[in-house]
């Protein structure tokens, strides 16, 4: 699923395409689609025809077009794209709905394996009313190193899996919590709770600089499903420390990485550098 990093990368690339423009026409080609939308597809674009777009803003891994009322909430799920594409392109096989902009370009949203959706409401405290659960993520304004220290040293569970829920801080999934354990020197299985307010603030700093770093390249593709709107894919999987790094000198000091079963994917870590205590 792709990461802070990754719907970023989308982020920015929409904003030079779509603020300002109107959405002239749209269609649902999937029900999945629309399926968090009261009324589906019908619904959906009744509501987004004629609207204008007048931002595009981010919460960790959930993105959505500000509208000159109310907000297109986009979720990517597991393979969804939002491409641009000139009017008359040869539709995709995976098209799951279509936006026509009176720019004349279109806004595509590509998504293979139909996890991800689009749903239209209201902004609550600048956030669509779906996402309001969802925390502040690591590069956003609202986000607050002490406030999420202490979230984190109020759990009783290891430490990964802390890191991936949403609702302590959002943005970060496999990928992104090995690296950023890896760089900080902590094991994945320590309880959050024994961790120091230095130690947690250690590793969210270091999650910042690789979120960072991961932008600079355009986000981490594996495959063609993890691309930019105008299809290109980012390669910060050339500069990964951890994920998917088993079998392969650390990094920092030699050790071979190792991977273990977490939670029905994998954890990739340096048994040196990140003891279990």
């Amino acid at each position: 699923m792709p990461e802070l990093p990754e719907v970023e990368v989308v982020r920015r690339g929409l904003l030079d395409h779509v603020v300002g423009t109107r959405l002239t026409t749209v269609e649902v080609l999937h029900p999945r689609t629309a399926r968090r939308q009261i009324g589906g597809g019908v619904e959906l674009s009744a509501r987004l025809s004629g609207a204008r777009v007048t931002g595009v803003d981010r919460r960790g891994k959930y993105l959505w077009l500000v509208l000159d009322s109310g907000a297109l909430l986009v979720h990517l799920g597991m393979s969804g794209q939002m491409l641009i594409k000139s009017a008359g392109a040869n539709p995709h096989p995976h098209l799951r709905a279509r936006a026509k902009l009176d720019s004349g370009n279109e806004l595509w949203f590509v998504d293979q394996r139909t996890f991800g959706y689009w749903h239209i409401g209201e902004l609550v405290d600048g956030v669509p009313e779906l996402v309001t659960h969802v925390a502040p993520d690591l590069l956003e304004p609202a986000f607050s190193m002490s406030k999420t220290v202490a979230r984190i040293r109020a759990k009783r569970s290891g430490i990964k899996r802390v890191l991936l829920d949403q609702t302590v801080v959002s943005g970060i999934g496999n990928i992104y919590a090995d690296e950023m354990l890896w760089q900080a020197q902590i094991h994945g299985e320590v309880l959050a709770s024994s961790l120091s307010d230095e130690e947690v603030t250690r590793l969210l700093v270091a999650g910042i600089d690789v979120m960072q770093r991961a932008l600079a390249q355009g986000g981490t593709s594996f495959d063609s499903l993890y691309i930019n709107v105008n299809g290109q894919s980012g390669y910060f999987s050339r500069s990964l420390n951890a994920y998917g790094q088993q079998g392969k000198p650390c990094p920092r000091c030699g050790t071979l990485m190792v991977r273990e079963q977490f939670a029905n994917r994998g954890s990739h870590f340096c048994p040196k550098c990140q003891r279990l205590r």
